[in-house]
């Protein structure tokens, strides 16, 4: 295959996915639009949450203007989205959980790990109906588990039935996007629905949904910031600041939960009591990539190819933006 037929295979998968998550054609019109010749600039893709609160802040742009860089921001529903857009050259950083990366990197996107949140293992969870048998996780054997496809909570799935002596094979997984998961989780069509927050909370709240367990002393479950390698190593500078800010905000979180969980109730759109419940039990820290921090991402790479989700191999240490502590 020819350069150009990749990349217009590129940017039809990605008009196809901004499609389905409910970006128009203008909207990917503008993505693809080259930086102005000479310009510095840093795009932005952003899910709800803590990138929308620093775009909502504005302080961004008042430390950057001084480097003589702009900024542009393009909100995304989803990981996988804005990484297709890293991958025909859309945008230049974003925010991500573990498995999304690990997908992009196989198929080719220049991706650099930029920097990485704490673990936060309790923000996933298995959800059973409140009225369920089940009350441990062994006994999810031959019963139907909900999730999204290649999501973290896939990750956490595996680890949990290899821990509780059970086989991924054991489970009868139905993959659904978190909308559908939860309506077939309210019809009691499926057995368990394996979330994350918000979603979690919210299902908790409104449908006294009880949580067989999470993902605490199973898999870390971080967060992730991402670039393009080439981005990343030539505009140091921006990216150092960038980073400063979102963990400005997450210092802040830390230490005024309930006023972040107001924010993001309203960033996300659910009632004010998600939010707060939803980041009390977040864990705040955001710091550099590491050796280890790599070497948890391989992990999840190494057990994706088992289960035949990506094509190949991949070395994750190759999307490393600088050197490692």
């Amino acid at each position: 295959m020819t350069r150009d037929n990749t990349v217009s295979t590129q940017r039809r998968r990605l008009i196809q996915a901004a499609a389905a998550a409910g970006l128009g054609l203008p909207a990917i019109a503008g993505l693809a639009q080259p930086q102005a010749q000479g310009a510095r600039q840093l795009r932005i893709g952003h899910q709800k949450g803590y990138l929308s609160l620093l775009k909502g802040r504005g302080t961004l742009e008042k430390r950057l203007a001084p480097l003589g860089v702009s900024v542009r921001w393009t909100e995304f529903t989803a990981g996988p989205v804005q990484l297709e857009a890293l991958n025909v050259g859309s945008i230049d950083f974003g925010d991500v959980g573990e498995a999304p990366p690990i997908f992009a990197q196989a198929a080719g996107a220049p991706l650099a790990y930029v920097a990485a949140t704490v673990p936060r293992p309790q923000t996933e969870t298995v959800l059973v109906p409140h009225d369920s048998p089940l009350q441990s996780p062994a006994d999810l054997k031959g019963r139907k588990v909900a999730l999204n496809k290649g999501s973290n909570v896939h990750y956490f799935l595996v680890k949990l039935l290899e821990k509780n002596g059970l086989a991924y094979s054991d489970v009868n997984v139905v993959f659904l996007p978190p909308a559908d998961a939860r309506a077939a989780f309210e019809k009691k069509s499926v057995d368990a629905w394996v979330i994350w927050d918000p979603f979690a909370v919210a299902a908790e709240q409104a449908l006294q949904a009880r949580r067989l367990a999470d993902a605490t002393g199973v898999v870390n479950n971080r967060g992730f910031y991402f670039s393009s390698l080439g981005y990343a190593q030539k505009n140091q500078d921006v990216v150092k600041v960038l980073i400063d800010e979102i963990n400005q905000i997450d210092v802040w979180g830390a230490q005024n939960r309930d006023a972040l969980g107001a924010e993001l109730a309203k960033v996300w759109g659910l009632p004010r009591a998600v939010g707060e419940a939803a980041t009390r039990r977040t864990a705040f820290g955001v710091g550099p990539i590491t050796k280890a921090i790599l070497a948890e991402q391989q992990a999840i790479a190494d057990t994706f190819l088992q289960l035949k989700l990506i094509p190949q191999k991949i070395n994750v240490f190759e999307a490393a933006a600088s050197g490692l502590a």
